[in-house]
């Protein structure tokens, strides 16, 4: 008899652990309450335009590539990657700018321009991060479970490459004494929802994650990536049920051993939740089944800042903007201390803005452009009332749009969608509309995250940023191969998938039409 796995939400850690389970052997079943996959990582079609929901650009490809290898497939065969170059440009206010190119030598200069000292720095920026990313990779691959896992040998091997009483921009000091240059190594911590003034040094990786491996374009956007994960994974004989809502987990003291939807019910051996943590256990789990994360628990935890959003489709083209630019106030501390407080809008904000149709022209009828525009702010909090804020907000944002040089955006757009914090927790349930989930700061990372082999019930499983090892594309492909290979383990099933091993080195072997 097969065992049973059930995954709630088909987000891109839902797909990835779907897609290892079907080589167990198990019977796995996705559930997935919107009409698409992808969660977060989805696409939105508007009116002839597309939209990434979330993710616009893709990282770290060798985990996925890892994945499709061990599942008989190339990566590069079935999803188009265009590697960027510039990789992003940065706007500063008052009229500095800087283009991050993935030539070293180019970007070195470019950097030096800035601030002539950087062209030394930089070298050593990237060789000790290397390093970093290096010690750390064993670690981001591992399960833990409590403190004695902190006393493995890569743990302590790690040990020296973190500085854990310096912040990211203290630690990026270390290089780099002018802020802006400091601000190009780490806006990424926006990414996990941080201010690079409270997130930890080790997120220096970030960046180096893109000057040492590349920023990579989907065709199609990174929709199109979990589209062809939800494809492949039905060819390995996964079924995804799409617009089917779980509603109810059923338990036999605290082990699950169904879940009920609006139109069946499915007996389970194992569950894995993919869907946000925080409002999954409020909404799904009996508070008096969770003794470390009950919901009072769960109240105190710190939380990532939230994102407003603007997708516009326009018409005409936008070629004076990059494929990606961020855009920087010049007081950008203050502007993430009102974001993190969460009390008030920002009278100022930095932004990011993705101009796809510049590499990817589909993404829009002919002759028009998509604009995806994100604002950091604050998470739901009950401080800002997004009915009242929503129109002076946009009107905000379109005019500080202009200082990038896009002249008449108003009365060129064509279709135009909204997402405030408040509809990140009512239209995709996330917990105080945090888009990236629990925040990273130290408190709450590794073993005092929710434990992949979910610590509080028996058969539950998790995946996605509210685990470890956390959120972005590539750790919440490595939190789906560390809850697989558990549950695999556990059900006493194989798990024929090498544990970070080179992807070239599966694949001769495992390669197979996806036909």
């Amino acid at each position: 008899m097969h065992r049973r796995v059930v995954i709630i939400g088909a987000g891109p850690g839902g797909l990835a652990a779907a897609m290892l389970l079907a080589l167990t052997g198990a019977q796995v079943t996705v559930l997935e309450k919107r009409s698409r996959v992808g969660g977060r990582t989805a696409t939105l079609e508007i009116g002839g335009f597309r939209f990434d929901a979330g993710p616009t650009f893709f990282l770290y490809p060798r985990v996925l590539e890892e994945i499709f290898a061990a599942c008989g497939w190339r990566l590069a065969n079935e999803v188009e990657l265009i590697r960027l170059d510039p990789l992003y440009r940065l706007v500063f206010e008052g009229g500095e700018h800087l283009r991050m190119y993935s030539d070293h030598q180019r970007l070195a200069a470019e950097l030096g321009r800035l601030s002539p000292p950087v062209a030394q720095e930089f070298p050593r920026f990237l060789a000790d991060n290397n390093a970093k990313l290096e010690a750390f990779r064993p670690i981001l691959g591992s399960s833990f479970d409590g403190v004695r896992d902190l006393l493995t040998g890569p743990v302590l091997k790690a040990l020296r490459h973190l500085r854990p009483h310096l912040s990211l921009d203290e630690d990026l000091s270390r290089y780099f004494s002018d802020p802006r240059i400091r601000l190009a190594f780490s806006f990424q911590s926006k990414y996990l929802g941080m201010s690079p003034y409270r997130c930890p040094s080790l997120f220096s990786i970030l960046s180096f994650l893109e000057h040492g491996h590349g920023v990579f374009h989907p065709r199609g956007g990174c929709g199109a990536v979990t589209e062809t994960m939800a494809r492949l994974a039905r060819a390995m004989g996964v079924a995804i049920r799409t617009d089917e809502a779980v509603r109810h987990i059923r338990f036999a003291e605290r082990r699950a051993v169904e879940v009920r939807t609006d139109r069946s019910e499915y007996p389970l051996d194992a569950l894995v939740i993919n869907a946000d943590f925080a409002k999954a256990m409020m909404t799904l789990v009996p508070d008096d089944l969770r003794r470390r994360w009950s919901d009072s628990q769960i109240a105190r935890k710190k939380f990532s800042f939230s994102t407003f959003m603007m997708y516009l489709g326009i018409e005409g083209r936008v070629d004076q903007l990059d494929h990606h630019t961020i855009y920087l106030v010049g007081d950008y501390a203050r502007n993430l201390a009102e974001v993190e407080a969460g009390r008030e809008l920002p009278q100022s904000p930095s932004f990011y803005v993705q101009n796809a149709c510049v590499t990817d022209p589909k993404q829009a009828p002919a002759g028009c452009s998509t604009l995806y525009v994100l604002v950091p702010v604050g998470h739901q909090s009950g401080h800002v009332d997004w009915l009242v804020e929503k129109t002076r907000f946009r009107a905000l944002v379109l005019r500080s749009l202009e200082k990038l040089g896009i002249d008449n955006l108003e009365a060129r757009i064509k279709v135009e969608r909204i997402v405030t914090p408040a509809d990140w927790e009512r239209d995709f349930a996330l917990y105080r509309g945090a888009t990236f989930n629990l925040a990273h700061s130290l408190d709450q990372m590794l073993h005092r995250r929710p434990h992949n082999r979910f610590e509080d019930l028996d058969g539950v499983y998790l995946v996605g940023g509210g685990t470890h090892p956390g959120s972005g594309l590539p750790v919440i492909f490595e939190s789906a191969r560390i809850t697989a290979r558990l549950l695999a383990n556990d059900l006493g099933l194989a798990a024929p998938w090498p544990e970070q091993a080179g992807a070239e080195a599966a694949l001769p072997s495992l390669e197979r039409s996806a036909s």
